[in-house]
């Protein structure tokens, strides 16, 4: 029984995908929920898992778009699973039909510097040798986009140093973040304040309780919390920075769902912490790291990355000292974390040497206005270097549940 595969919905508006990389070969054996392939959506990259065991044949090439529901591959479920490193089972046959060998005829002819048959057509018109263009299709394979973007100067010989360079195709959550990302500078008026926070005093409850806090919880006391439950405060007292524009509508939350910008292996990701006015210093440290190793294993889903009301990111983690952060649309602002250094600072009437932390408050000039974007950034000022009385209650102890 032949199987054949479609591409499921990952997520609803979602009607197409990418298929961003094959982790298995034409003909190869698969085993069920085996991951088969990769694939991008404008949203995130998820795996796809093969249905059935079996072996594989492949209907879609890397870099091609597919619309949600189209077959991507076929799986042969009556195929016996080769022993060891045998070959499969269909090659062990004495007389194995035709229609089996096609996937080894094809994948020769896909040898590195070899066109396709559309590809090389495009190549003929514009009088250029399929050995000067560089493939970028399963094996070097020239493909049909490769031919469209190839020009006659391509492969001419130079002198000198080496002149190497790649052209690869951005993948679809790549172009998507690019689009979001200009759109954004085009159509909200963003404007960026900023503010220096003394981190001593956060310095100081760290080095008194971490490693108490570690040890009973299971995770690291580490700077988000005390930023998420600032940024939470900040929220609460200006509610317009916690506001999004719908069209001639001004949207306001009574929760706080805190977006975390963080790196993962595709590229940044951007999971939510849900209620995290509900939360406390525990529940912040153990969600910021369940989120983080689910973006970095590639497991994070469409669902934990909508819906936030204000962003958070922290470019100190590369060693950046200030920079203007992007807002993560539709939301109206973002808040930038920068490295933290010491610099003298007067303190009492004193020069003295403190760890300082620049921030920076991005914010859509539509909704929030100066008296707004400045005050809610004083206020995060405000409650981190006075952490034990804004934000614990004057009880550290209660407050990180020791």
């Amino acid at each position: 029984m032949v199987l054949e595969m479609k591409v499921p919905s990952p997520g609803e508006s979602i009607t197409e995908v990418e298929i961003a990389t094959w982790l298995v070969e034409d003909g190869d054996y698969v085993e069920k929920d085996q991951a088969i392939a990769e694939v991008d959506s404008d949203k995130a990259t998820l795996e796809l898992p093969a249905e059935e065991s079996g072996i594989i044949t492949l209907k879609a090439e890397e870099g091609d778009a597919v619309e949600v529901g189209a077959v991507v591959c076929h799986i042969d479920t009556s195929a016996a699973k080769p022993a060891g490193d045998s070959a499969p089972a269909k090659e062990e046959k004495t007389e194995a039909p035709k229609k089996e060998e096609k996937p080894v005829a094809t994948k020769t002819t896909y040898a590195s510097g070899t066109a396709s048959p559309a590809a090389k057509k495009i190549l003929d018109e514009k009088g250029i040798s399929a050995n000067t263009v560089k493939g970028t299709g399963r094996d070097g394979r020239i493909t049909k986009d490769d031919a469209v973007k190839a020009s006659p100067s391509m492969g001419t010989p130079t002198s000198g140093g080496a002149r190497g360079s790649e052209r690869k195709k951005l993948s679809m959550l790549r172009r998507k973040v690019a689009e979001r990302l200009v759109s954004v500078k085009n159509e909200t008026a963003m404007l960026t304040t900023f503010n220096e926070v003394n981190m001593q005093p956060i310095f100081d409850l760290r080095k008194e309780f971490k490693e108490d806090f570690k040890a009973k919880h299971g995770v690291s006391l580490g700077f988000m919390s005390f930023f998420t439950k600032a940024v939470v405060r900040a929220l609460q007292m200006y509610p317009e920075v916690n506001s999004m524009i719908d069209g001639d509508f001004k949207v306001s939350y009574d929760f706080q769902d805190i977006s975390i910008a963080v790196s993962g292996p595709k590229g940044l990701m951007v999971p939510v912490i849900r209620n995290a006015e509900n939360l406390s210093f525990r529940g912040v440290e153990s969600e910021v790291k369940r989120l983080a190793i689910r973006a970095r294993d590639g497991e994070i889903t469409i669902d934990e990355m909508t819906g936030g009301t204000f962003t958070i990111t922290n470019g100190g983690v590369f060693g950046s000292m200030l920079s203007t952060p992007i807002i993560n649309p539709p939301q109206s602002a973002i808040l930038g974390m920068h490295n933290i250094v010491n610099r003298p600072m007067a303190v009492d009437g004193q020069v003295v040497i403190q760890p300082i932390m620049y921030v920076a408050l991005s914010y859509d000039h539509r909704i929030i206005d100066g008296r707004e974007s400045v005050g809610f950034l004083v206020a995060i000022k405000e409650a981190l270097e006075n952490p034990v009385e804004i934000l614990m209650d004057n009880n550290p102890k209660k407050a990180l549940e020791m």
